[in-house]
């Protein structure tokens, strides 16, 4: 077995201002990092346990499949401030059957984000 000592995902946009301006401004992640310099730099947010790492350019978006989620304290509280910045929602927040509360937006390539609060009364917050 592979001893993972940490891990971030990596996404390479087909503009980098453009993206960094999405995650660092319009969701307001927080900066771990940044490297190299020009318009094609790094910069590595915090991404709750993990990291995203913006860097380089692509000549295509990255592949349809791809998608974070990323689970916040209220949801509710989280579409009125990206609407207030100006983040185009997907789908509003509603609670699906397996009882997640969920919200859909995409950034400037396309890839789609989930995001997600676990209510209190949720199986994954509950303690055998």
């Amino acid at each position: 077995m592979v001893h993972v000592l940490g891990s971030r995902m990596l996404l390479t946009p087909t503009d980098p201002d453009r993206s960094r301006a999405f995650y660092g401004g319009a969701l307001g992640l927080a900066v771990y990092r940044e490297f190299g310099t020009g318009p094609e730099r790094g910069t590595v947010y915090f991404l709750g346990g993990g990291f995203l790492e913006v860097s380089g350019r692509s000549e295509t978006p990255p592949a349809p499949g791809m998608r974070l989620w990323l689970q916040v304290a209220d949801v509710q509280a989280a579409y009125r401030e990206l609407l207030g910045r100006g983040v185009a929602v997907l789908r509003p927040p509603l609670q699906e059957p397996w009882g997640l509360i969920e919200m859909w937006i995409e950034d400037p390539d396309g890839v789609r984000i989930a995001v997600v609060e676990v209510p209190a009364d949720h199986p994954l917050r509950l303690r055998p």
